[in-house]
């Protein structure tokens, strides 16, 4: 291993709830009248968390969001946890193969609540311990600032410039490379579609994966 910690992004990284998530929204505004795929969720609002989150949807509506987006949003939020979310293949025995002394990190836009949840259903509940990060509890400026993953790796007591960051958004990935940690784009999850690794090139990232075995290579 040439690093001296990994950062994960969450959502789409770990599990495979970008597509789902994003189709909800895509739906939900739909239904309201301003027509909108999932693809365009992906593209516009993917990897925000916060007043960011609100603040794409709305300028991509023209108008502020119904009060009932929120009670939604949260019904669904409800029904995927109790549901649960399946992992992005592979992902599971990738965290399970690394070293118990490498230093590790979720850096996530969801909630703890939302990540501990799933964590616990893919079977991960103890394999990041006390180190699960949120753009939505533990930092002011969540992605694209690089806030987030400078947090984690003075939690972790790692130079961010010795972490290698996995992640699959573009918003995340502005934010990864920002931060001065070595990113690696992972396109293993159901939404990424063809290109998404020119995308996550074009703003500067400096791997990217197709898999976890992929992965497993860049860092060795």
């Amino acid at each position: 291993m040439r690093f001296g910690a990994l950062l994960f992004d969450f959502d789409g990284v770990l599990v495979e709830s970008e597509y789902a998530g994003n189709r909800q929204i895509a739906d939900y505004l739909t239904g309201i009248g301003h027509p909108t795929t999932p693809e365009d969720s992906m593209a516009n609002f993917m990897g925000l968390s916060g007043a960011d989150f609100i603040g794409a949807i709305e300028r991509w509506m023209g108008r502020g969001l119904p009060e009932d987006f929120h009670t939604v949003r949260a019904a669904e939020d409800a029904r995927a946890i109790a549901g649960g979310v399946g992992e992005v293949a592979g992902a599971a025995a990738f965290v399970r193969s690394l070293p118990a002394a490498l230093p590790r990190a979720i850096v996530s836009s969801s909630s703890s609540r939302w990540i501990r949840a799933h964590l616990a259903h893919i079977g991960l509940d103890s394999a990041f311990g006390d180190h699960i990060y949120s753009g939505r509890e533990h930092v002011t400026r969540g992605k694209p600032a690089p806030d987030l993953y400078l947090h984690a790796a003075a939690a972790l007591g790692v130079r961010i410039a010795d972490c290698a960051i996995i992640e699959d958004s573009p918003v995340g990935a502005t934010g990864a490379v920002a931060s001065g940690g070595h990113v690696i784009g992972l396109c293993a999850g159901s939404h990424c579609a063809p290109g998404h690794h020119t995308r996550l090139r074009a703003l500067g990232v400096a791997d990217i994966a197709d898999s976890f075995e992929d992965v497993a290579r860049l860092l060795a």
